[in-house]
């Protein structure tokens, strides 16, 4: 519960703490079963003024997953001063580990996408897409990422979706069951992008 200092949030003050709240819940549950109840609870404020800040509960939803495609891109981006071929790597290390530490969340944003939720869509492509513009970079092709009707753009989003689920399937696996560590699992997904530019 909040003490008093907390009751003297500006207004958007308050719509940050709700959907880092909101983000906190969602390492555990999917997007859809937050309970706005439970939400508005652990702020300390009641149901009707979280409706306040966020006129439904589509709008608070589309403010947690945005915020979750945002805290994506942020954590995956590497430090500028490595070389191309470091920065690649260390991206695919942030995005495994991001994987494995919020698969629950992760598996919801796919799905929800996947199942066609406008605001889930929107936010998912937006994500795929500055992953993709950075692996471009990297690749020294970001005029492609202007492109996406071209091959290269093509085949660095499917390579994306490919990691991606690599990562979601084992992640879910118990670790001493998983037949590749964690950078083996990298390697993999390296070999398999070089592989997919050669076709």
């Amino acid at each position: 519960m909040l003490n008093s200092v907390d009751n003297r949030l500006t207004a958007e003050d308050r719509k940050k703490q709700l959907v880092k709240i909101g983000l906190m819940m969602l390492r555990d549950r999917p997007i859809h079963e937050l309970s706005i109840d439970a939400i508005a609870g652990q702020a300390g404020i009641s149901r009707s003024l979280l409706f306040h800040y966020f006129p439904s509960k589509r709008d608070y939803y589309v403010a947690v997953i945005s915020a979750a495609g945002r805290r994506l891109l942020r954590v995956t981006k590497p430090d500028e001063d490595l070389p191309p071929d470091e920065a690649l790597r260390e991206m695919l290390v942030q995005f495994v580990a991001f994987i494995s530490r919020r698969r629950t969340a992760y598996i919801s944003f796919v799905r929800g996408a996947a199942g066609g939720d406008d605001y889930a869509v929107e936010v998912y492509d937006d994500t795929r897409i500055g992953l993709s513009r950075r692996v471009l970079t990297f690749l020294g092709t970001p005029e492609v990422a202007d492109n996406r009707s071209s091959v290269e753009y093509l085949r660095i989003h499917a390579w994306l979706s490919y990691t991606e689920d690599l990562a979601i399937e084992w992640s879910g696996l118990p670790e001493d069951a998983r037949p590749l560590t964690a950078d083996e699992l990298i390697d993999h997904a390296l070999e398999a992008l070089q592989s997919l530019r050669k076709l």
